[in-house]
C-alpha cells in the first residue's frame, strides 16, 4: 500500500510539473565571446534564472567542433558532477556553481589555439524546463617583432618597370597580423603601375600565422632621400595593437645633368711649386660614370673624383676640363675651370761682386721678373739698409765692405720670395783696431794672450815681433777676405815689448803692447803649519764682432802664483832654524855662552831648561817671534 501511495504522489508531482512548464522556463544569460591570450586561463560564465533550487537543476557543458558536431564535456545534477573523459578538455576544465548568484562558471586552463570554439551551457529544471546559452572563446598570440630588408643594390630611375624596394615580415601571430607600407609617414597606395604590394600568408606547424609583404615601386630621383617602413597591426584581448619596423633608405642612381670642376686647394692665388688639388663632380650618382680632366693635350684620370698636381709651374696655367662619361649610355657631360700659376724668377744682382777704393760710391741693382707686383729690400748683417731695386752707398769705407743680400718678395702671396747676394770689398791699407790699454801688468810665470784685429783688402799679413826684432810665434789666426784676427800667447819672465805688424800692397799698420813683469815677495812661515795657495788663470779673447773702428779691448792678463817656490822656501827656513837651534843648544851645554861653566845642574826644574831663544823677524812685519831651541814659539813676555 505504501508503494502504491508513493507512486500516486510521484505521478501527481509529475503532472504538477508539467502544468508549470506550460507557463514557466529557465532563462540563461552568457557573453557573446570571451577573449584570452594563448597559454592563459579562460572563464566562461553562464547566468541562469529559475525558481528551483540548485538540487532541482541539471547542468551540462558542450562545445561545437570544427565539423559542427556538439560534444559534451561536463554533466551535473543533484547527485552527480562528472567531466567527460576522452575530450581535449578532460584534464583542463573545472565547473563552479554559485547558488547565491546563480552563476555557473566553466574554467579552462592553458588555453591553446585549438580551443577557439563555441561553448554551450545547458540548464534543465524540473519545473522551468530547459534552456541553453552560447559563448565563443577567442584565443590570441602576439606576433614577433617585424623585420624589414632593403634591396642591397642601387635602383636606376630610368627603368620603365617597377623596382623591388624591400621585404617586410612578421611571424607567429594569431589571428593573422596585417602589414601596411609607409613612405615618409604616408601609407603607400596607388595605381598598380606605380606601386605594387604583394602579401603572402603562412600557417606554421604551431598554428600561428606568418605574413610577408613585398613592396615594388617606380623609383624617381626624389626617392633618394625617402624613408620606408612597415606598420604591423594585430588583435589582442579587448583591442588592437600596432608596431613599426626601423626605417630604411634605398640607393637611387640617377644620371648627371651637369658637371662641376674646381680647385679645392690652395685657396687664393697659386704660385710655382704649389700642389693643386682639383675636385670634379656631376650632379648625378650613377656608378657607371667615368671622370677625366683634360688640359691641353694632357689627360688625367681621377682618384675618388680628385686630381693632384704637385710642384706646378707657369706652364700648367690654362683651362682644365672635367669630362663625365656614362659607360652604359656613352653620354658625355663636361665642366671647366681656369688656373693661373704665378711666378717669380730668380733675382739678378749686377754687378756680381765689387772691389772699390775707399771714398768711391757703390751702386748695384737687383731685379726679378714676376707675374705680380714685387717688393725689393737690401740687407747687410741682418739689418735692412735700403729699399728698392737700386743700392747706393757713397764715400765707401771699410765699414761698407761685406755681403749684401737682395730679397725680392710678392706681397700678395705668402712665401713667394727670391734672394741673391753681392760681395763688396773696399781696397785699402791695413787698419788695426787699437786696444784701449796696451800697457799690461802681469806676474812672473803668468801667460798673457795678445789679440790683434786688422781690417784691409787685400787680406793683410800679420807678424808678431819683439823690440829687438825677434819674430814671435802666432798662437791662432783667422782670416777673411778683408780682415785678420790674430792671437799670440807669451809667458812672462821679464818686461816685454811686443808689436803686432799688419801689411798689404796698400800700406802697413802696427800696434805696440808693453808688458810689465811684477815680482811678489812672500813672508816666510813661522809655524809648522803649511798653507798652499791655488793659482787662477783668466783668459779673454777679443771678438771681431765686438770691436769698433779705432778702438780695441786690451788683452787680459793671466796671473799664476808661484806656490811651489813659496813652499820650498818655507821648508828650507825651517831646516836652517832647526840646525841653528841645535848648535846653540850644544854651546849652552858646553858653557860657552851666557858665562856658564861646563858643569850643568840637572836638578833644575824642567820649566827652566832649554830657554834659549832665537829672534826672527820677517821683512813684511814688525812682530818678533821667539823660538826655543826645540822650535817652540815663546810668548812675548819671555823676551
Amino acid at each position: 500500500m505504501d508503494a502504491r501511495l508513493s507512486a500516486s504522489l510521484l505521478a501527481g508531482l509529475v503532472v504538477l510539473l508539467h502544468g508549470f512548464t506550460a507557463w514557466a522556463v529557465v532563462e540563461l544569460n552568457m557573453e557573446d565571446r570571451v577573449e584570452v591570450f594563448k597559454g592563459e586561463t579562460a572563464q566562461i560564465t553562464c547566468m541562469y534564472t529559475s525558481d528551483d533550487g540548485i538540487g532541482a537543476l541539471t547542468i551540462q557543458w558542450f562545445y561545437v567542433s570544427r565539423t559542427g558536431e556538439k560534444q559534451k564535456i561536463y554533466y551535473q545534477d543533484a547527485t552527480t558532477q562528472e567531466v567527460d573523459r576522452g575530450t581535449q578538455f578532460t584534464d583542463r576544465i573545472t565547473v563552479n556553481v554559485t547558488a547565491a548568484t546563480r552563476e555557473v562558471v566553466l574554467t579552462i586552463t592553458d588555453v591553446q589555439l585549438k580551443d577557439q570554439l563555441e561553448f554551450i551551457c545547458l540548464v534543465k529544471s524540473l519545473t522551468d524546463g530547459v534552456s541553453e546559452g552560447r559563448t565563443n572563446l577567442l584565443v590570441f598570440e602576439r606576433p614577433d617583432f617585424p623585420t624589414i630588408e632593403v634591396v642591397q643594390t642601387g635602383i636606376y630611375v630610368n627603368k620603365d618597370t617597377l623596382s623591388k624596394i624591400g621585404l617586410c615580415e612578421v611571424k607567429n601571430g594569431f589571428p593573422k597580423p596585417n602589414i601596411t607600407w609607409y613612405q615618409n609617414n604616408m601609407p603607400l597606395g596607388g595605381p598598380s603601375d606605380v606601386v605594387k604590394i604583394v602579401h603572402s600568408i603562412t600557417m606554421e606547424s604551431s598554428g600561428l600565422f606568418s605574413v610577408r609583404s613585398e613592396l615594388s615601386l617606380k623609383v624617381m630621383k626624389e626617392d633618394k632621400d625617402t624613408q620606408f617602413y612597415c606598420e604591423v597591426t594585430y588583435l589582442v584581448p579587448g583591442g588592437t595593437r600596432m608596431t613599426e619596423t626601423n626605417p630604411i633608405n634605398i640607393t637611387v642612381y640617377y644620371p648627371s645633368t651637369a658637371v662641376h670642376v674646381w680647385v679645392e686647394s690652395p685657396k687664393g692665388k697659386i704660385k710655382e711649386g704649389d700642389t693643386i688639388m682639383f675636385h670634379c663632380y656631376g650632379n648625378g650618382n650613377t656608378p657607371s660614370s667615368v671622370y677625366v680632366i683634360r688640359h691641353g693635350e694632357n689627360e688625367y684620370g681621377l682618384d675618388s673624383n680628385m686630381l693632384v698636381l704637385e710642384n706646378v709651374t707657369r706652364l700648367q696655367s690654362g683651362d682644365y676640363e672635367c669630362i663625365s662619361t656614362d659607360m652604359e649610355t656613352y653620354e658625355e657631360l663636361s665642366g671647366n675651370t681656369t688656373v693661373f700659376v704665378n711666378y717669380l724668377d730668380p733675382a739678378v744682382v749686377l754687378p756680381v761682386d765689387m772691389e772699390m777704393a775707399q771714398g768711391e760710391e757703390l751702386t748695384a741693382t737687383c731685379n726679378a721678373l714676376s707675374s705680380l707686383q714685387t717688393h725689393t729690400a737690401w740687407f747687410k748683417d741682418g739689418r735692412e739698409v735700403s729699399v728698392g731695386h737700386t743700392l747706393t752707398v757713397k764715400d765707401a769705407t771699410f765699414d761698407t765692405a761685406g755681403t749684401y743680400k737682395c730679397v725680392v718678395t710678392v706681397p700678395e702671396i705668402d712665401g713667394m720670395e727670391r734672394m741673391e747676394t753681392l760681395r763688396v770689398n773696399v781696397k785699402g791699407a791695413p787698419e788695426i783696431m787699437k786696444p784701449e790699454d796696451t800697457d799690461i801688468k802681469a806676474s812672473l810665470a803668468d801667460t798673457v794672450d795678445l789679440t790683434c784685429y786688422v781690417r784691409g783688402f787685400p787680406t793683410p799679413s800679420v807678424i808678431w815681433t819683439t823690440a829687438d826684432g825677434k819674430v814671435l810665434e802666432t798662437t791662432s789666426q783667422t782670416e777673411t777676405e778683408d780682415s785678420v784676427h790674430s792671437v799670440m800667447s807669451v809667458d812672462v819672465t821679464s818686461d816685454l815689448t811686443a808689436f803686432c805688424n799688419a801689411s798689404n800692397v796698400y800700406g802697413a799698420d802696427a800696434v805696440t803692447f808693453n808688458i810689465k813683469a811684477i815680482v811678489h815677495t812672500t813672508a816666510a812661515a813661522t809655524t809648522t803649519t803649511t798653507t798652499t795657495s791655488t793659482s787662477t788663470t783668466r783668459t779673454s779673447i777679443l771678438s771681431p764682432s765686438t770691436v769698433q773702428a779705432g778702438t780695441a779691448i786690451p788683452p787680459k792678463k793671466i796671473r799664476k802664483e808661484g806656490s811651489g817656490v813659496i813652499i820650498a822656501v818655507i821648508i828650507i827656513c825651517l831646516l836652517l832654524l832647526a840646525i841653528l837651534g841645535s848648535v846653540l843648544y850644544f854651546l849652552y851645554k858646553k858653557g860657552k855662552i851666557c858665562g856658564r861653566s861646563g858643569k850643568q845642574d840637572f836638578t833644575k826644574e824642567k820649566s827652566s831648561k832649554d830657554n834659549i831663544v832665537v829672534e826672527m823677524k820677517s821683512d813684511n812685519t814688525e812682530e818678533a817671534v821667539l823660538l826655543g831651541v826645540n822650535g817652540e814659539k815663546l810668548p812675548p813676555s819671555n823676551q
